[in-house]
């Protein structure tokens, strides 16, 4: 978020000049290529990684209770394999 603020700035210091012109034109032309790319690059990254951290966590946990009901399914085939021998035919 520091580099969306330190690019804010950046991008101010050519907004007097945009405006001195007076032309419409190259006022929208600074708010979108100037001000909009280096202000919102740096949060949309953010952004992203924030998702992307989420995403890994919910994913490990996923994994975790996965890899636990594998494990009590494997003690309970094992337990009625057990069972199953032990039984008179």
């Amino acid at each position: 978020m520091w580099a969306a603020l330190v690019f804010a700035l950046l991008a101010l210091v050519s907004l007097p000049a945009a405006l001195a012109t007076g032309e419409t034109l190259v006022i929208v032309a600074w708010v979108a290529q100037t001000f909009l790319q280096l202000v919102l690059l740096p949060i949309i990254m953010v952004g992203q990684n924030v998702h992307s951290r989420r995403a890994e966590r919910r994913e490990n946990e996923t994994h975790a209770t996965v890899m636990e009901a594998h494990r009590e399914t494997q003690e309970i085939l094992a337990e009625i394999h057990t069972l199953t021998r032990s039984q008179p035919k």
